[in-house]
């Protein structure tokens, strides 16, 4: 197809050995052989090791030039870090470029149609975990009861929430950092991984787990029954709100 052949922008998705979601954000220009996007995905990722699918941006006159595919490629990097849904696998952070205030205004409004593409075809990349409002010190107290979930094991204190994608674990949460022989090898993985993200022990992002439990056990170093171990601020535990709810 001949857009393939246009500038743009570029997704690649799939999943690395530890069965971590990744991204790779990049950006290809028009060449004089008539090859773009496609060409440079092909040249610059020859290995479908982990990419497993694509996703590319272009506009309909190939208008994009190297200035404004530099800031796109940027700005889609730095909202993917902020975001934290997936490992994004760029070696550097790449340059923005140095554009108009014109240019930028528009380059902006092509962002938020490509963050609308992105959710309806299923790419959370760009949603935040939670709602920024759902942080503890955000609350009312009467919000705060009904959505945040609190942990709490050995030197391990916690908040987070269940959600439609797993369970998050609030950043400021505090990390036991000792690891029980009982610890999951997933959690241990999970330590590893997000090592850079516990800063004296405590959590300096948003992180998403795929149960309660998987969260438990990070934040434990141990193993725990996330359904019986968050609790409201009630101390009525997980499962009993869940039941409760059916």
């Amino acid at each position: 197809m001949d857009v393939l052949k246009q500038s743009g922008v570029y997704f690649l998705f799939g999943t690395d050995d530890e069965d971590r979601a990744i991204v790779y954000v990049g950006q290809a220009g028009s060449r004089k052989n008539g090859e773009g996007l496609l060409l440079r995905i092909r040249e610059a990722h020859p290995s479908i090791e982990y990419w497993t699918e694509a996703v590319m941006f272009t506009t309909s006159n190939n208008s994009f030039g190297p200035t404004e595919i530099s800031y796109l490629e940027n700005r889609f990097y730095n909202m993917a870090v902020q975001v934290g849904r997936y490992v994004v696998k760029n070696g550097n952070d790449p340059n923005p470029g140095n554009i108009t205030e014109e240019t930028e205004s528009e380059l902006e409004e092509f962002i938020d149609y490509a963050k609308i593409v992105m959710g309806a075809l299923g790419y959370k990349i760009f949603e935040p975990l939670v709602s920024p409002a759902y942080p503890p010190d955000a609350l009312e107290d009467g919000e705060r009861e009904e959505q945040i979930l609190y942990f709490s094991w050995g030197t391990a204190k916690a908040t987070g929430k269940r959600t439609s994608d797993g369970f998050v674990v609030f950043r400021g949460s505090t990390i036991r950092l000792t690891e029980n022989p009982s610890c999951p090898q997933r959690a241990i993985k999970d330590r590893q991984v997000y090592a850079d993200e516990i800063k004296d022990g405590i959590l300096r992002e948003d992180l998403l787990f795929p149960s309660p439990s998987a969260a438990a056990a990070f934040v434990s170093g141990a193993s725990v029954n996330g359904l019986l171990s968050w609790k409201n601020r009630d101390g009525i535990a997980l499962k009993q709100l869940e039941e409760a709810g059916d």
